[in-house]
């Protein structure tokens, strides 16, 4: 089929059924998926990756050895950045953690990450926890990222073997108990003197990603990143 014919077709099917953001619920126009162009514009980006000591770094450092630490964007309750949270986590909108992956990534690589990381891991859920959500949102920001930054995005190595608590309302020395010894590395080989961007959905206390790059500093690995969809400041 011609590709003026298809996009008359879409621009027909899209009056009967219109598109909508999901972030401001606006009509989505021409070349736009799934976010539009304003709310891309003015997501609240936490801008961590053009200063190193950064405030996520600060939290986390001090407590595992990492070369960078990122995050997409800031967190905070009611805000545009936990509305598309909860519906790439909650609403089956796994193509939300993708778009934003895509985004975050090219700004990376504009700033020069693209050659940094060998591979990029995301953190992940228990297989039972898996199989009830049907994707894993960290996995999805990460392949995103992995689009753009040149890296593969390796999703059978790191895995996690206890099903854990949620940890929104625990205590940091709780966050760190709940997680702790709960990761494993099926295949060392793969990681042996890799350079691993850790990549989670959002980052409190960071004792989820922690707990994740002890267990693949253990296995030998060469450098350690992070970077999280979100941070969230306590």
């Amino acid at each position: 089929m011609p590709s003026s014919v298809s996009e008359i077709l879409l621009d027909f099917v899209s009056l009967i059924y219109p598109r909508y953001c999901l972030a401001c619920s606006g009509g989505l126009i021409k070349g736009e998926d799934i976010l539009c162009t304003g709310c891309i514009r003015e997501l609240p980006r936490a801008e961590y990756h053009f200063r190193r000591e950064n405030p996520l770094y600060k939290r986390i450092s001090g407590r595992i050895s990492i070369e960078n630490a990122f995050a997409f964007l800031l967190f905070s309750k009611g805000g545009r950045a936990q509305q598309l949270i909860h519906e790439l986590k909650y609403n089956n909108h796994p193509e939300i953690g993708r778009i934003l992956g895509r985004v975050y990534g090219e700004e990376l690589s504009e700033c020069g990450y693209s050659s940094q990381f060998d591979v990029i891991i995301p953190v992940p859920l228990h297989p039972a926890k898996h199989k009830r959500r049907g994707y894993n949102q960290s996995e999805e920001f990460a392949i995103g990222l992995s689009e753009r930054l040149n890296a593969p995005c390796l999703t059978n190595v790191l895995q996690r073997d206890v099903p854990t608590d949620t940890q929104t309302k625990k205590s940091k020395l709780k966050r760190w108990e709940n997680v702790n010894s709960v990761f494993s590395i099926s295949n060392r080989q793969l990681i042996a003197g890799v350079r691993i961007l850790v990549v989670d959905d959002v980052i409190t206390t960071g004792a989820t990603v922690e707990a994740c790059c002890n267990a693949l500093e253990d296995a030998g690995c060469d450098r350690l990143s992070v970077c999280g969809l979100a941070y969230a400041k306590e």
